[in-house]
């Protein structure tokens, strides 16, 4: 296989002055990209502010021979991802690849936690996906041509204690990149879904011991990999961590079927749980009108 290069792309790569997103721009400039290095500066639980992580990065690209430039608004309002986007267009003159991967952590269990800790996290992670992604998205289709990595998590797909305002987020961001996978297939954009494992300052405390096994430089090639021309991928979730990768899909099993035009009693879904549960065979639908088919087949449709 050829070697895989970003010559002539710009990329923006969000929370990008440490841990995961710093990997990521680093690399893409490694490989040939232009960087937007954003960064707020702020803390792990989004207050404070700072240019000294996003220069670091900017000028360890630089020092390598590649380039970069800095941004340091914050995704958390519409302002700020128009600002970032920007940003590429004014220096670089496009975009080709966007990384939603700033992030906060404002953990609470559920029957304690404030609207502060929940809007926060959903404006940082969901509504800055959104807000970074509809401007580049417009640019991209013009162009015919893109690349979208949304990172997600595992506690939003399969759920964690403490975290219900980051799983929604995060599993929210999910539902965004398969619509924009969807709609921007025909015009050469492909989204896709990151669920990292890595220590990083948001999550050093809670991995524990493996936080030491899971570097952030093992997640980087799926990522990089993913926002390259090569990949052909779309609308899918990958999983890397700890050296390990792999696919997490959302499915449905055949199921049971009632009849056309029955309604069944409460009594006879429950005696026929066991079936409408069975995995052991099922579909991968990519969009919403894969499901609508199967219920036409059994529907005779």
């Amino acid at each position: 296989m050829s070697d895989i290069t970003f010559d002539g792309r710009v990329a923006i790569v969000t929370g990008a002055g440490g841990g995961l997103g710093r990997s990521y721009a680093t690399e893409l400039a490694r490989r040939g990209a232009r960087v937007v290095v954003n960064d707020l500066g702020g803390s792990v639980d989004g207050t404070g502010a700072g240019h000294r992580a996003a220069d670091v990065v900017v000028e360890e690209i630089r020092a390598g021979g590649g380039e970069a430039v800095p941004n340091y608004h914050s995704v958390s309002n519409p302002e700020g991802g128009e600002a970032v986007v920007a940003t590429a267009i004014d220096e670089f003159g496009t975009v080709d690849i966007v990384v939603n991967n700033a992030g906060i952590l404002r953990d609470r269990s559920f029957a304690n936690m404030g609207l502060d800790e929940l809007h926060g996290v959903l404006d940082t992670h969901l509504k800055g996906g959104f807000y970074v992604s509809m401007p580049a998205f417009k640019v991209m289709k013009d162009k015919g041509y893109g690349r979208f990595v949304h990172t997600s998590s595992n506690s939003g797909l399969f759920g964690n204690f403490g975290q219900a305002n980051y799983g929604a987020a995060k599993m929210g961001l999910v539902g965004l990149s398969n619509v924009l996978a969807i709609e921007g297939a025909k015009y050469g954009i492909a989204s896709n879904v990151i669920a990292p494992v890595a220590r990083t300052r948001m999550t050093e405390q809670l991995l524990g011991p493996l936080a030491e096994m899971v570097d952030p430089a093992q997640v980087m090639p799926m990522v990089v990999y993913l926002c390259s021309e090569q990949n052909q991928f779309n609308h899918e979730i990958f999983t890397a961590g700890g050296g390990r990768y792999g696919r997490i899909f959302i499915g449905t099993n055949e199921g049971w079927f009632a009849g056309s035009r029955v309604v069944p009693t409460v009594e006879e879904v429950a005696a026929n749980l066991e079936t409408i549960r069975d995995v052991s065979s099922y579909e991968i639908p990519s969009s919403s009108n894969d499901e609508l088919m199967i219920i036409a087949r059994l529907l005779g449709g």
